[in-house]
């Protein structure tokens, strides 16, 4: 019982945890729809389209959340004024801008001579540093996503499964997609700094991934998502804990493994029986 129990009687392994079930949390209400849209390059090029307002703020020894808010506004900006651009793919713009953002970023840290720390902890986060002023707009940021979730959500569904439907009833599917991607930077820049913007898409996608098969609702989708993710978390610590591995890497690892042994679980039940699929009412 001390293996299990032991490494949570530190306090920084306690402030991680708590700061670790936030994050799967707000990742839950965030990549459900990623997931559902099929967004995951998307949730991928704004990770990385942090960099720029990290490094620079980082340079000018400025607030690191405050840069990495302006970058997602312009990711958020820039990825919904291409979508709206004749004969330009969705995909090819999020290309070009996942590309340019992280070129400028490059060209920023290039810049300094002794980044090499500060990029390492945005890359990877640093979850066993999580501070209670951390674990305060942690628990901001999930107040927010949870009334972007709660007020968007009809919209949302209507959008992920008929934008044309969306329209009909009157939803403003393009302003429903615009709340979205606040929705998912909110997600990304609450997150980057517990686990990193290379990991942050192990939170934010395997869970809801996992979750999939054995949900009939949206709203389902989102709490076992959160499940796991919490779960993830609190063995992630454990072993990362006993193994002497990186933290948030171990965490990301194993809300992975988590799918694959979700996905191998389905498979195996879906050939003693053929249940209905998932099938999310509308009125969810």
């Amino acid at each position: 019982m001390e293996w299990l129990t032991g490494p949570f009687e530190v306090t920084f392994v306690q402030r991680a945890l708590w700061g670790g079930m936030l994050v799967s949390a707000i990742c839950a209400l965030a990549g459900t729809w990623v997931v559902l849209r099929g967004m995951a390059f998307l949730g991928d090029a704004m990770s990385h389209g942090l960099l720029p307002g990290v490094a620079l703020a980082a340079l000018l020894g400025g607030n690191l959340l405050v840069g990495a808010l302006l970058s997602a506004a312009v990711m958020t900006a820039g990825v919904t004024v291409l979508g709206r651009a004749p004969r330009l793919s969705q995909d090819t713009g999020i290309g070009l801008l996942f590309v340019g953002m992280l070129s400028l970023g490059v060209i920023i840290v290039s810049r300094s001579q002794s980044f090499a720390v500060d990029l390492t902890g945005f890359l990877f986060g640093d979850v066993l540093a999580v501070r209670e002023q951390d674990l305060m707009l942690l628990g901001a940021a999930l107040v927010t996503a949870l009334v972007v979730s709660v007020l968007g959500h009809r919209a949302f569904l209507a959008l992920a499964f008929d934008a044309r439907k969306a329209r009909t009833l009157g939803l403003r599917p393009r302003l429903a997609h615009a709340l979205l991607l606040g929705l998912l930077a909110l997600a990304i820049v609450a997150s980057f700094h517990i686990v990193g913007t290379l990991l942050v898409l192990g939170l934010l996608i395997a869970p809801p991934a996992a979750a999939l098969p054995w949900a009939r609702s949206v709203r389902g989708v989102m709490a076992l998502a959160a499940l796991l993710g919490m779960t993830a978390t609190f063995f992630g610590l454990l072993l990362s804990w006993h193994l002497s591995t990186a933290a948030g890497a171990t965490v990301s690892a194993l809300a992975v493994t988590l799918f694959f042994l979700s996905r191998l679980a389905s498979a195996i039940r879906h050939r003693h029986a053929r249940p209905a699929g998932f099938r999310p009412a509308v009125t969810d």
